[in-house]
């Protein structure tokens, strides 16, 4: 289809990545807990527009360009690993009732998870990577096909976050009613993003 080799398996696989627990799926639910369903949206189509420009940037080669000049990829790893440390932080020393996030407008949380997003260089290897498993060598059609695939990641990050954005809301609004789990919740969920910014400083 459009050059792409299997592109059901193409579908599933990506799906299965986007299920796997990772700093953008946190910071999705965060979003959706503190902004409700405008929030979580907002942050949705920051994790596709970050995601349109990484994958990209990955078509355009940026990827052999980081690993021909590690200094650069490395500069961009410890930026990406500096925010989330500061946005879980920023989630874990903040007092009760008092969360740093809960009064953003829907396009904060678009910026911070974008940011979140465009700061994982990573991200862009594993385009490289992943693209050409399923393009088909010989029915190849250059930009169109990669426009296609880019398509359909997008839709399917929409849906996920979608599904991810209302399953969370209708959650997060039998939680409210206990402050003390909320706050537990939030806590958690810093220390994760804190996590993630630790793995990424050290992972080489």
């Amino acid at each position: 289809m459009l050059g792409v080799t299997d592109y059901s398996a193409f579908v599933i696989a990506f799906i299965i990545l986007l299920a796997i627990p990772g700093p953008g799926n946190f910071a999705l639910i965060t979003s959706t807990g503190k902004g409700g369903i405008k929030g979580g949206l907002a942050a949705t189509f920051g994790v596709i527009f970050g995601d349109q420009v990484l994958l990209w940037l990955a078509v355009a080669g940026v990827a052999a360009l980081l690993n021909t000049y590690p200094a650069a990829f490395h500069l961009v790893q410890w930026l990406g690993a500096a925010y989330l440390a500061w946005l879980g932080a920023r989630m874990l020393l903040a007092k009760p009732g008092t969360a740093p996030l809960r009064q953003m407008k829907p396009n904060s949380y678009l910026r911070q998870t974008l940011m979140i997003t465009l700061l994982n260089p990573k991200a862009i290897v594993f385009y490289m990577a992943f693209f050409p498993l399923f393009v088909d060598p010989v029915r190849h059609q250059g930009l169109v096909t990669f426009a296609f695939m880019a398509v359909t990641i997008a839709v399917l990050t929409f849906l996920y976050g979608l599904i991810a954005v209302l399953l969370t809301h209708f959650l997060a609004e039998r939680l409210r009613a206990s402050p003390k789990v909320s706050t537990a919740l939030e806590k958690l969920a810093g220390a994760c993003l804190l996590g993630f910014g630790i793995k990424l400083a050290v992972l080489r």
